[in-house]
Formats: C-alpha cells, structure tokens, sequence
C-alpha cells in the first residue's frame, strides 16, 4: 500500500539538521516548506511503517531550535532503524555526488529509470550506490580477548580489528590477512556473530570471532599503534553498544559470565 505521507532528512555540508536537544530531525512536508530551505537535490530512500522517507541536500543555514550535526553524533542516540535510514540518506548523496559523470565515458548520468541508479546518457552504463564489504574480528584466548588502539582513532578506545575484503578474497580469509598485517598474530576457528551497514562512508562490516593460535602482538604502526590482550573482567575504553565493535565485545563477556557460572 502506498502513501502520501513523506519525512525528509535534511543535509547540509556532510551534517544533518537535528534539534538542538541533538535528536535527529525528519521533516515533513508542511514543515519543509515552512522552513523556506534552499534545496539542491532529493532522492528517495525507503518506505517504513507506510510512511516514505527522503533525503534533501540544502544550503546551511542557521535556524532557532535546530543545528547542525554529523552522522556519528545520532550513534546510540536514535533507533539502529532511524540510524541505518540516516546513513543510506548520506550515502545516498554522497554517491549522487560521485557519480555525475561516467567513468568509463565521460559523459553526464542522469536518474535510472527504475533502481536507484543512475545511468550515462551516452553509452548506458549503470552506477548503483556503491558498498564496500568488510569484516571486522575480535580475537579470543580463553578468558582474555585481543584489543586495539587505531590509528584514526581521535579518542583513546580500544576496539577489534577491521579491514575491507579485497577481490578473490572470502571473508574469512580476509579476517586470517588482516589480522596477521595488523598485528602479527595466527588466528583459526572463524565463526560469524553478526553485520552491521556502517556508513563511514559506506561500508557493510561483517562480524567474527576467532580463536588465537600463535604469535606475538606487534602492531603494524600504520593502521594500529596499540594492540594487547585484555581480560573480560578489566577491559579498557571500549566502543558504545551502538557500533558492532562495542556488540562482539559485549558478546565475549556475557559468554565468559556464562561459562565462570557454570563452572563454579
């Protein structure tokens, strides 16, 4: 059933418009217009609860009772459901941005007309929004778990290891190779725990857990500056539950709860 009803995210220079409370803003259309916005695109995004959300790229501006927030600021603030609508609206435009002209041609693309693609005018050639797979592993030994400190990083948390899938590559094989180029370590026993769209930019990270086999820590110094094992009770700064990070984290401590109890 379709409906008539619409919510826009409004974006502005890579930032969303948010109230100043810092909740996450969907506007509708009355309210669009009432605001006067100065819009240079929009695009539709997904149908929830018979209601369709859009994005509108418009011109910052400052306006009573709102302000202007990045993406990761609505982490652990609003629903993973309005966090995930959030981020394919800014990978949206993003990819709306990136790919005016074809890159096999040169030539303009305009509006698919059916998917959520543009097509070159001349050589017809389709451009989807572009996702790049990858996983992400938190590496276990006994009651002790493998953490890092990255180097992009701005805040001293300690987090799992992460790396894109590169062609030809299964992502267990890829969790083998990034683990062994991040910091030397051989690890066996990969299993899936869960995924999570990360839209940083814009990215699926598939998640794992692996079991430590052999080798000494040394980080890479490139992508981690800090890596060491960590017991479950006396963890450092860890992401939010928010990031999936945060999630296999959690998961190994409650599964280590589960296990001491049993045990005792």
């Amino acid at each position: 059933m379709t409906t008539d009803v619409k919510r826009y995210f409004i974006v502005a220079d890579q930032n969303l418009l948010c109230f100043i409370s810092g909740g996450l803003v969907c506007l509708s259309d009355s309210e669009l217009y009432r605001l006067n916005l100065c819009m240079s695109f929009q695009a539709f995004i997904a149908t929830k609860d018979r209601e369709q959300y859009w994005v509108a790229a418009v011109t910052a501006q400052n306006m009573d009772g709102y302000q202007w927030l990045n993406l990761r600021a609505q982490l652990g603030v609003v629903s993973d459901e309005q966090f995930q609508l959030a981020g394919r609206a800014m990978q949206t435009l993003r990819w709306h941005s990136d790919h005016k002209f074809c890159g096999r041609c040169g030539k303009p693309t305009i509006k698919h007309s059916r998917d959520l693609a543009k097509t070159c005018v001349d050589c017809a050639l389709d451009f989807y929004p572009r996702l790049a797979p990858c996983i992400i592993t938190l590496i276990v030994r006994d009651d002790y778990c493998l953490l890092a400190h990255h180097a992009k990083s701005r805040e001293p948390i300690f987090s799992c290891l992460a790396g894109f899938i590169e062609m030809g590559e299964s992502p267990e094989q890829t969790v083998v190779r990034e683990v062994m180029e991040e910091v030397s370590v051989n690890v066996d026993n990969i299993r899936y725990v869960a995924s999570q769209p990360w839209p940083f930019p814009g990215q699926l990270m598939l998640g794992y857990f692996a079991d430590y086999v052999s080798g000494d820590i040394m980080p890479d110094q490139t992508e981690i500056l800090i890596a060491d094992w960590f017991h479950y009770q006396q963890l450092p700064r860890i992401p939010s539950l928010a990031t999936i990070s945060g999630r296999l984290i959690n998961a190994f401590v409650q599964q280590r709860n589960v296990f001491h109890m049993a045990i005792q």
